[in-house]
């Protein structure tokens, strides 16, 4: 029996397989075939010939309506349906304005302060429509089919009727929360108040049109319409949904102008944006196109993807937004259950901010996968199906061994560009959200983002070569060529990018410390892969390769947090009183603010000579930057202390000058 069943799920796989196989060539077939320009005769010929049919089988299907609604308005049932009809109109008209200001009133009375609130009534805003929509179509739905009036076709035809009105209402109520026309300050997205205006009729003509065509697809597939027909209403929603889409830029160029021209300047796109922005501008040019040389089904196909693509977006912007904002205002270190979590796991602020950025990223990742997962799914293909009948027609090139596909350029094309954007974006999260909440140093953060770049862009080439199908011993000449370039020329970056990392990881030397090096002394100012930035005392910049530090003696004076040290000689006469000289001085510098406790200063006799005292004055500061400052204070203040007490100075010898006998003399002499 084990084996048996080992065999049939062989066999299921296989089966599955091949439905696959066929379906994505009846799906390849589809999106290449070709009909009549709409703007030939031809084109109309073909429905206008099977229209006596199509309008005999519309007519069946009103008469079967009619009778339908004719059962639901018997007396039996007409209270029920009238009451799902007050219902329903109820939540459409009151319902929704309750449940908004339901929302507004909880965002910004219960919800936290921040930017959690703008997120959280985005998405409710959204949700509500979806409800109150499902809830009316499904009363409406209940009302008609009370006793089973409704025949199973009729019945499947009202709950996919119910579907598409859930779909159309969060298209419409996704477009009210990201456009915020009556609230400006509880936008989630960077929009003027001008775009934002001129946008707000755009969610609800997309939500129509999609409850409208989509559902007289699913009346044509019901009543079995001529190919004709359904080719021209693939051509009709193409054109409509796409021109919306074309509209909807339109309106943003236009808007963008006016701003600048009323000297307020757009803010700054990201690059998520422009792309999305100029893959729209493609998708509706191929629409149109594809509608005037004929084909329409792929004209369809890429108006409904487009369309899909944007609500499947501007969900994932919500959610991301949402769930970046609930983290970080769930674990900040000042609310409750920040400090609730704090107290639980027994972590510092700085940890639970990082695991709030960590978890905050982690999340958006999933998000992400989830809404690529979901872009490729709606119509069972994905890119791959699009490209196979296009790299059939071209054929098989070679380069080599490597061969050269449409396919597998887009995907190659696809996965550098993609890729070198999630190490950008990745490099920008570590270095301003993950890194500054550690107990890094700056210049550790910035070669851990250096080092992290160099790496991901390494692993993105290599994900690359091998989407285009490269062999790595097709490229062998390659690696010995940059050996023996490494071996001769690129020796000294190799040596300073490998002392670069060692100084990465064993941290000898930091950004702010005091070093020493050969005729170069000054504070490290920033630590590079290939050189380190030293500020010498003059202001001047003076750039070390890293193998230096690595090679030579290099004199850390700050180095584990070391004090500076002020050091004083007083030269005093022989017959000075040493212990007064003693206690003034020791005075100065415990009183001085600069000056250490611990080690305590200390006034020592140094020497004793024949002409004087030698004091030798000892006091420790925090930083040895500090022992210049220090040291002309405490000398200022033993100057004015020893001159009030008449207390002098040794004094150097004067030099005794004689004037000498005339040169003749001593030649006499």
């Amino acid at each position: 029996q084990i084996k048996q069943a080992q065999l049939l799920n062989q066999n299921a796989g296989q089966l599955a397989a091949q439905i696959a196989a066929q379906r994505n060539d009846e799906f390849q077939a589809r999106l290449s075939s070709r009909t009549a320009a709409p703007f030939s005769r031809v084109f109309w010929v073909a429905p206008l010939r099977a229209w006596p049919e199509d309008t005999l089988r519309v007519r069946r299907f009103g008469t079967r309506v009619h009778a339908a609604l004719n059962d639901a308005w018997q007396p039996g049932q007409r209270q029920p349906l009238i009451w799902c009809l007050i219902g329903a109109g109820l939540l459409l008209v009151a319902g929704r304005w309750l449940l908004d200001h339901l929302l507004l009133w909880l965002a910004a009375r219960q919800m936290p302060d921040g930017h959690l609130r703008r997120s959280a009534l985005a998405a409710g805003v959204a949700l509500s429509s979806v409800v109150i929509a499902g809830l009316a179509a499904q009363l409406l739905r209940v009302g008609l089919n009370w006793n089973n009036a409704l025949d199973a076709d009729l019945d499947a035809l009202a709950a996919a009727v119910v579907g598409l009105v859930l779909f159309a209402a969060y298209v419409t109520g996704l477009g009210r929360a990201l456009l915020s026309v009556g609230r400006p300050t509880w936008r989630l997205p960077a929009l003027s108040d001008l775009t934002a205006q001129r946008l707000r009729v755009f969610p609800w003509l997309l939500g129509a049109a999609a409850l409208v065509f989509g559902l007289f697809d699913r009346i044509t597939r019901m009543l079995g319409a001529s190919l004709a027909v359904t080719v021209a209403a693939h051509a009709l929603i193409a054109l409509v949904v796409s021109g919306l889409i074309g509209a909807v830029l339109v309106r943003l160029r236009h808007a963008r102008r006016a701003l600048a021209a009323d000297g307020k300047p757009p803010a700054a796109q990201p690059v998520w944006l422009a792309i999305l922005r100029t893959g729209a501008t493609v998708g509706v040019l191929v629409s149109w196109l594809g509608v005037a040389t004929g084909f329409i089904a792929l004209a369809y196909f890429v108006a409904l993807d487009m369309l899909w693509i944007g609500v499947v977006v501007a969900t994932l912007y919500v959610l991301s937004h949402l769930v970046h904002d609930l983290f970080h205002t769930l674990l900040a270190p000042d609310r409750s259950t920040g400090q609730g979590v704090q107290a639980t796991f027994g972590m510092g602020g700085n940890t639970l901010e990082q695991v709030a950025v960590v978890l905050s990223g982690v999340s958006r990742l999933a998000l992400m996968l989830l809404a690529l997962a979901i872009v490729l799914s709606p119509f069972g293909a994905g890119p791959r199906e699009l490209l196979a009948s296009v790299t059939q027609s071209l054929g098989n090139l070679h380069l080599g061994s490597v061969p050269i596909k449409p396919g597998t350029i887009f995907y190659s094309l696809a996965v550098l560009v993609v890729g070198l954007l999630l190490v950008r974006a990745f490099k920008g999260w570590l270095a301003t959200q993950l890194l500054p909440r550690t107990a890094m140093t700056a210049g550790m953060q910035t070669s851990l983002v250096t080092l992290v770049g160099y790496v991901a862009g390494l692993l993105v080439v290599v994900l690359t070569l091998a989407e285009m199908q490269v062999d790595l011993k097709s490229i062998t000449w390659i690696v010995s060529a940059l050996t023996v370039g490494i071996g001769f020329g690129l020796q000294a970056i190799v040596q300073n990018f490998i002392s670069g990392l060692i100084l990465l990881v064993e941290r000898p030397v930091k950004v702010g410390d005091w070093v020493s090096l050969s005729d170069v002394e000054g504070d490290i100012q920033r630590i590079n892969v290939r050189a380190t930035e030293i500020r010498m005392g003059d202001r001047s910049t003076v750039i070390v390769p890293n193998s230096q530090l690595i090679t030579e003696k290099v004199r850390n004076v700050t180095l584990a947090n070391a004090k500076g040290r002020v050091l004083i000689k007083l030269p005093m006469p022989l017959d000075t009183d040493a212990a007064k000289v003693r206690t003034l001085v020791l005075e100065v510098l415990r009183e001085h603010p600069g000056t250490l406790d611990t080690p305590a200063p200390a006034v020592t006799l140094d020497n004793i000579d024949a002409g004087s005292l030698t004091f030798a004055c000892t006091a420790y500061v925090n930083s040895p930057r500090d022992v210049g400052t220090v040291k002309s204070a405490v000398l200022f203040e033993v100057l004015d202390r020893l001159r009030d007490a008449h207390l002098p100075l040794t004094r150097p010898q004067n030099m005794v000058v004689r004037n000498l006998p005339p040169e003749d003399n001593i030649q006499s002499g």
